[in-house]
């Protein structure tokens, strides 16, 4: 790939996750839609390669890259069509593990980053809860101190690798008087911590090979040694991370669409119908140049968007808006290729239908399009 972003390193990257894709993944992974479920092997696999601790420290196992190195694991995971088997490595990597490098002490970091960049232990973010999503501030899972332990009780949502998952970073409310962004803490809990359960496994409209459930807290005793960062700073570390959340969202996003534009493209060019072929038409080639124009350019928003993540730049205006751009772009690829698909299309064994079913979460997942948009909004008055 040309570009001013990315270095021979990031293109090697991008080439061995390709691979790795199109080799260990694509071919297997419609029986993980059936079981709900990555398979442990292949995650592990993923972590000797490298491709788990992408942006962590060598002391741990990691390649010390930037952001462009998230964006180009989300994107070529993106391209698998499997958007549940997508989802379930950027949770671990960039949307709940990032929490403990941000803000972990020495000890925390030496007991878990090593397995969690391994892959031998899989972890997950609790923050929604039924009655919170985007609006953290409003979390209601309490965790009050008692000697050298908190005691968490609460119900979290729609959490991702929520079966599955060995630890998770949970975020509570520890001070009831304060402002309530500045009376949250984030604690790492580790499955089977007593008092910590998980609910029913939630059924889902798309992203079926990855695990979704409900976690229940009820007087469950984590050691205060789980703290991670100060505590009532809990809020901070969310909403840091918010920005690396949304903007690998994009990247799968985009990663998404080249790929459905691609299998769309091969099926119109081959596809017998009114004495040629569908590509033969019009309306479908500048259909499908308009779609592949677009996508370019949230793919050039998005990679701007990771090089000022590096550069160490306030992007939260721009991420917001490649969110929104890129999931929304994704969902009119989405349906415009599986219209070009005809009956096709609409049959479970088609790698199409299943993506369209995938993209529909994008819009909602890591900061509705309304709140992308609104938190733009903000920052263009300033």
């Amino acid at each position: 790939m040309h570009s001013i972003y990315f270095t021979e390193e990031h293109n090697m990257l991008r080439n061995q996750i390709r691979r790795f894709v199109e080799q260990r993944v694509m071919p297997i992974a419609e029986g993980w839609e059936e079981t709900g479920k990555v398979p442990r092997e292949i995650l592990q696999e993923m972590g000797e390669l490298g491709f788990l601790g992408i942006r962590y420290s060598s002391e741990f196992g990691g390649s010390e890259m930037g952001a462009l190195g998230s964006v180009i694991l989300a994107e070529e995971l993106g391209r698998s069509t499997f958007g549940g088997f997508t989802v379930t490595v950027m949770v671990h990597t960039d949307m709940a593990s990032p929490h403990l490098d941000n803000f972990g002490n020495k000890e925390q970091l030496s007991k878990y980053m090593p397995d969690i960049i391994s892959g031998k232990k899989i972890v997950g973010v609790a923050v929604t809860e039924p009655d919170t999503g985007s609006d953290v501030a409003a979390i209601r899972t309490r965790a009050v101190k008692d000697g050298n332990e908190y005691i968490l009780n609460g119900t979290k949502m729609f959490i991702t690798n929520g079966i599955y998952g060995d630890l998770f970073f949970v975020a509570a409310k520890t001070d009831l008087e304060a402002k309530a962004s500045r009376g949250i803490s984030i604690f790492a809990v580790e499955k089977g911590t007593p008092g910590f359960s998980m609910g029913k496994k939630l059924n889902k409209m798309g992203w079926l090979s990855s695990d979704t459930a409900e976690l229940i807290f009820e007087d469950c005793r984590v050691p205060a040694e789980n703290l991670l960062g100060e505590e009532n700073k809990g809020f901070y570390s969310i909403m840091r991370n918010f920005q690396n959340e949304r903007m690998v969202l994009a990247a799968q996003s985009m990663g998404e669409a080249s790929k459905a534009i691609e299998l769309t493209l091969d099926y119109v060019t081959t596809r017998k119908a009114f004495g040629g072929v569908l590509f033969d038409k019009q309306v479908i080639r500048q259909r499908l140049a308009s779609l592949a124009s677009r996508v370019e350019a949230g793919k050039q928003l998005l990679y701007h968007c990771a090089w000022m993540d590096e550069q160490g730049l306030d992007s939260i205006k721009e991420v917001s808006m490649a969110k929104a751009f890129c999931c929304e772009l994704v969902n009119e690829v989405m349906y415009d290729c599986l219209q070009f698909h005809g009956g096709f299309g609409y049959i479970r064994e088609s790698a199409i239908e299943r993506m369209y079913r995938d993209a529909r979460i994008q819009t909602i997942g890591g900061g509705a399009t309304e709140v992308m948009l609104e938190e733009v909004s903000k920052r263009m008055v300033d």
